[in-house]
């Protein structure tokens, strides 16, 4: 009988193990799409060494974010939306409108990036690689539990992913000394990259990937808080090790003078870097961030409406199948609608400051938290993120409303 108790507790940590894990790998995969290869290697160009202090502070406001909403959904045993009801009547439907529109928006461009992988890896149509990729990513919902689906396959994509990068970043043999010291000491900072990048690893629907996947997984309470941390930490660190990986490959090109190709820069790198081989190289990583982020921005998404309805909380799988299919047709009939794009993409600068802001808010509140007493240094942490991604997540939008009308 001892036995088969002690069987039954081993068990169930092995499974919370790879939840957490799943969840963590949700998350940084998550954040890590098509947008992110592009970013990494533009802002690489523009400020060579001195990118690694932006990694560097983006990282910090990312682990500052990630830490407080994972703990204060995971403490109230609620999704986001729910959260921000009970802050405000009406803000968590706000919430879940912006977060589904900003997801459907920023799939159809992970699908084309998914189409655009295939087609570098195996020189497959765009379009067909696009509906391949699709239905691959249909095929992990139509299992019955397609929750630990969704954790292997992110789990394998972001090894892949980070095997292959390191494996370029050791190739090129970057400058690691003068990356170290620009990560102290920049001789160039941009305020827009470390906007750009805090936006796109926990902006818009990324922010809740990881608590939500917990949540739905049954990890929750009080009890369960130093697994929750530990796993929003781990997320972000995934996504560090990335980044820097990615910027160190693209830094160790640029520095022996290299011209990148401005209209793939990311695949541009790979092929100097290691010829026709590193160019398949690219294709394997851009499909493996690709696929990952249209599995986790459709399942986040339609996380987001679940709590509204019981039909959908019954057929939720059957949803998030359609959400991966609207985004497809719409890319594989109309392309990428890049006025559409970028509306989003400044709003997501905007859902951040609005979701932490309003979780920081329940962290206060007993009839979301009960006696639950949040940090007080997390409280001031995630408080400067909403002031400072607030402010600049205005500007941003300010600026790219008139480029609509052009």
């Amino acid at each position: 009988m001892t036995e088969q108790k002690n069987g039954a507790v081993k068990a169930k940590k092995k499974v919370s193990r790879s939840v957490l894990l799943g969840a963590a790998f949700l998350m940084a995969t998550s954040s890590i799409g098509p947008g992110f290869l592009t970013q990494t290697t533009v802002f690489t160009q523009q400020l060579a060494a001195s990118f690694a202090f932006v990694i560097l502070i983006s990282l910090l406001l990312d682990v500052f974010a990630q830490m407080n909403v994972w703990r204060i959904i995971a403490v109230s045993g609620l999704r986001g939306q729910e959260i921000a009801n009970k802050v405000l009547p009406g803000l968590g439907v706000f919430l879940a409108i912006i977060i589904v529109i900003g997801g459907l928006a920023f799939n159809i461009g992970n699908v084309a990036g998914a189409g655009l992988g295939l087609n570098a890896m195996l020189g497959i149509d765009p379009i067909t690689g696009a509906i391949i990729s699709a239905a691959f990513a249909i095929f992990i919902f139509v299992f019955k539990e397609a929750g630990k689906a969704m954790d292997k396959v992110a789990q394998i994509a972001g090894f892949v992913m980070i095997i292959l990068m390191l494996y370029v970043a050791f190739i090129t043999s970057p400058p690691v000394g003068e990356a170290i010291a620009n990560t102290f000491v920049p001789e160039k900072i941009s305020i827009f990259a470390i906007v750009t990048l805090v936006g796109g690893t926990v902006g818009g629907y990324i922010t809740f990937a990881g608590g939500h996947r917990l949540l739905d997984a049954g990890i929750k309470g009080v009890e369960s808080l130093p697994e929750v941390t530990k796993s929003s930490v781990t997320g972000i660190v995934v996504t560090g090790v990335m980044r820097v990986a990615l910027f160190l490959a693209v830094l160790g090109v640029v520095s022996q003078g290299l011209a990148i190709d401005p209209e793939n820069p990311p695949a541009s790198v790979f092929q100097l870097a290691a010829g026709d081989i590193g160019y398949r190289m690219f294709g394997v990583i851009m499909w493996a961030a690709a696929i990952t982020s249209v599995v986790g921005a459709a399942y986040t998404s339609v996380s987001f409406i679940r709590s509204f309805s019981p039909v959908i909380e019954k057929y939720h799988n059957w949803i998030i199948i359609l959400f991966i299919l609207v985004s497809t047709v719409t890319f594989a009939f109309v392309g990428r609608p890049v006025n559409i794009l970028l509306l989003v993409g400044a709003l997501n600068a905007l859902i951040l400051p609005i979701a932490l802001g309003t979780l920081l808010i329940a962290a206060y509140k007993k009839n979301i938290v009960g006696d639950y007493k949040h940090p007080l240094w997390l409280t001031i942490s995630g408080g400067f993120v909403v002031v400072v991604m607030g402010y600049l997540g205005i500007m941003t939008l300010i600026e790219q409303i008139p480029l609509l009308f052009k």
